[in-house]
């Protein structure tokens, strides 16, 4: 109703078209930013895009789903907080939430936007939006290209251009498993997220543990047509200085798995898995070893 007063159409009729070519992504940060500080489960961010097929289902013809023309943010001018966290007592921290989430924002599907100072490990806070408006220029230094946080960000920025997939390919999210046997999305906080992007014959694969304190070792699901046992994934991005490489992909026979599906279904295989081994606050960006 909202939108039809400004392009005189009622949005909420069934078969009606949406008059807008873009929007901001409110619903996903109102999950995002929180879920990559391991406050929110994983499961809140893939519930987000599940349900925003259901609503659309009537209105789009794309495979039901605008998220590629909605503006993803972590955060922004009218919040009183920036994303990022910087502990007086321990003030690197938390850096590596800023790469994580940063990392999540430009390979799920949207138009990325990175509220300025980000790069620079600004980190305002206050009861008011003047604290995330700080003043960035005009001070010796105030624009570091060599500062971990720009580097890190330049990094995906350059990933996201060179990976097609990542910008168009169709999203997944994957199932994993702790103990190789009980796969499923991760329903509590400081939980891992794993997701696909798939364009034609590409899979790039994207995990991300959320935990300030553990690392976390396990099997994520990949596409089973895609990824033959035996395929091996290289890491195409990750925010620690010493990654543990994934492992080969295996299959698991029907019968050997309980897979909770995002729907709340269960299946038992066949399917074919991959290991990694991730740190805490760490994100691996992966994409399949040229033969």
């Amino acid at each position: 109703e909202t939108i039809a007063r400004f392009i005189g159409r009622n949005t909420l009729e069934a078969g009606d078209v949406v008059g807008v070519d873009a929007a901001l992504d409110f619903p996903l940060f109102y999950k995002l930013p929180s879920m990559a500080k391991g406050q929110l489960a994983p499961s809140e961010v893939a519930n987000t895009y599940a349900l925003r097929k259901q609503v659309e289902h009537d209105i789009l013809s794309t495979h039901g789903d605008a998220s590629n023309f909605f503006v993803t943010f972590l955060d922004n001018h009218d919040q009183t907080r920036r994303f990022y966290y910087r502990d007086p007592g321990n003030p690197d921290a938390f850096d590596d939430q800023v790469s994580l989430g940063v990392g999540c924002l430009f390979t799920l599907p949207g138009i990325p936007c990175l509220y300025y100072g980000t790069e620079q490990g600004l980190a305002g806070a206050g009861n008011i939006d003047w604290a995330v408006r700080e003043a960035l220029w005009g001070k010796p230094g105030a624009f570091d290209q060599n500062f971990p946080f720009y580097r890190a960000i330049q990094q995906l920025a350059v990933l996201r251009s060179e990976q097609p997939a990542v910008r168009f390919g169709r999203y997944y999210f994957r199932p994993l498993s702790g103990d190789g046997i009980h796969f499923g999305i991760s329903t509590s906080a400081a939980g891992v997220l794993a997701y696909s992007r798939i364009l034609n014959d590409e899979e790039v694969l994207v995990v991300a543990n959320t935990s300030t304190q553990a690392a976390w070792p396990g099997q994520i699901i990949v596409d089973f047509s895609l990824n033959p046992a035996g395929s091996h994934y290289h890491i195409l991005f990750s925010n620690k200085s010493a990654p543990a490489e994934p492992g080969l992909v295996i299959e698991k026979p029907s019968g050997s798995v309980e897979i909770t599906e995002i729907d709340g279904t269960l299946t038992h295989g066949p399917v074919h898995a991959l290991s990694v081994n991730l740190g805490p606050m760490e994100i691996q960006i992966l994409g399949m070893m040229s033969v």
